[in-house]
């Protein structure tokens, strides 16, 4: 079963502006979407689906909204008629709604450098950083998380006492052998692009939040959540930017909001 709650754009929205649902999947990574749509003053309807509370799977529901059942999936219902727009994955999702909706904010960088128009190699540093780390967030960093999860399910799995020895040596395996070093490196790329932020910024992508900071926001503060993971004696600036987004405006307001219709959250894995 689905719940529906509308939110109102804070400001008026001309009379072309598109009907958009959000299909939220309780605990999952579609609070980032919500974000967005906040910095972006778009006015949403959300319908809210619930895990089975055996499986921890997506009811079936969803897959009549998509095929692979998956959540944050958005429906944009074209102002001028024709069928909706049905966009899954946070990627996707996110440059869809900047490059349409994004005019006149600095959710996406300038992309091209002055003189250089719609040249190869013409783009600005800010934006070829901008279009990677949208892909980066769930190409690269989010499977070391989806890994670790896997490995403390191991760990923890409720086995006989004689079998316990064998499923934590191989959790410790994975985690020593294939996921610290991996998070050392993810981590250590990061520390280094914020220290080389373009212009100075203390964002990723310069002096102004993007949507790539706000996709890389959960797996960040996921890392923070999760004891050692991400210790600020090593990664003083990359904390200091996890901290910074936690204190966002509109961070705080997407959390209000999945607390309202959710009754919690946690950016935990």
């Amino acid at each position: 079963m689905a719940d529906e709650t509308t939110a109102p754009a804070s400001t008026a929205q001309p009379s072309d502006t598109p009907q958009i649902t959000l299909y939220w999947l309780e605990q999952s990574r579609s609070q980032r979407i919500l974000w967005l749509l906040t910095e972006l003053s778009l006015p949403y309807k959300l319908t809210v689906f619930h895990r089975d509370p055996k499986t921890h799977f997506a009811p079936p529901e969803l897959k009549a909204i998509h095929p692979l059942g998956k959540s944050p999936v958005i429906a944009i219902t074209p102002p001028s008629g024709g069928p909706d727009v049905i966009l899954a994955e946070s990627g996707l999702i996110a440059e869809y709604l900047t490059e349409h909706f994004g005019a006149g904010t600095t959710l996406a960088p300038v992309r091209w450098q002055e003189g250089k128009e719609g040249q190869v190699g013409g783009e600005t540093e800010a934006w070829m950083r901008y279009k990677y780390l949208l892909h980066y967030c769930e190409g690269s960093l989010m499977p070391l998380l989806n890994v670790l999860l896997v490995a403390l399910n191991i760990k923890n799995a409720p086995v006989p006492f004689f079998i316990r020895p064998v499923t934590t040596r191989v959790a410790g395996g994975i985690r020593t052998n294939y996921l610290d070093p991996n998070f050392d490196t993810t981590f250590s790329f990061l520390e280094e692009q914020i220290k080389t932020s373009p212009g100075g910024g203390k964002y990723l992508c310069g002096s102004h939040l993007t949507a790539a900071d706000i996709l890389i926001s959960f797996p960040l503060i996921a890392a923070k959540g999760r004891g050692g993971l991400l210790p600020a004696e090593k990664y003083p600036l990359l904390r200091a930017y996890v901290d910074m987004l936690e204190e966002e405006e509109g961070y705080k307001k997407s959390i209000a909001k999945v607390e309202e219709v959710d009754g919690k959250f946690s950016a935990m894995i």
